[in-house]
């Protein structure tokens, strides 16, 4: 444990940071998941519904500097060619 004033708020913000960046995280994980769930149901509009919704968590992580803008792009872009993917091979 530190001793110095200086270091000991470090290591305050650090943790309350760690705990907010693992939230967030969690929070993209959770509509992941859900837009994950509606493919393999197969359901057209409900995966179309979650996927605008993760990329809402998605933003907001990327402003407020918890993910790297590329990592956003990749993770949106990957999901949102399963879910084109499914709305095309359902017609």
């Amino acid at each position: 444990m530190p001793r110095i004033k200086s270091a000991i708020k470090r290591v305050e913000v650090a943790e309350r940071n760690r705990t907010r960046n693992k939230s967030w995280k969690s929070a993209v994980r959770t509509a992941r998941n859900a837009v994950e769930e509606s493919l393999n149901t197969a359901d057209k509009v409900e995966a179309g519904a979650n996927l605008s919704r993760l990329y809402r968590v998605i933003d907001q992580a990327v402003i407020k500097g918890i993910i790297h803008k590329n990592s956003a792009a990749r993770k949106k872009s990957r999901l949102a060619n399963l879910v084109l993917k499914l709305s095309t091979s359902s017609k």
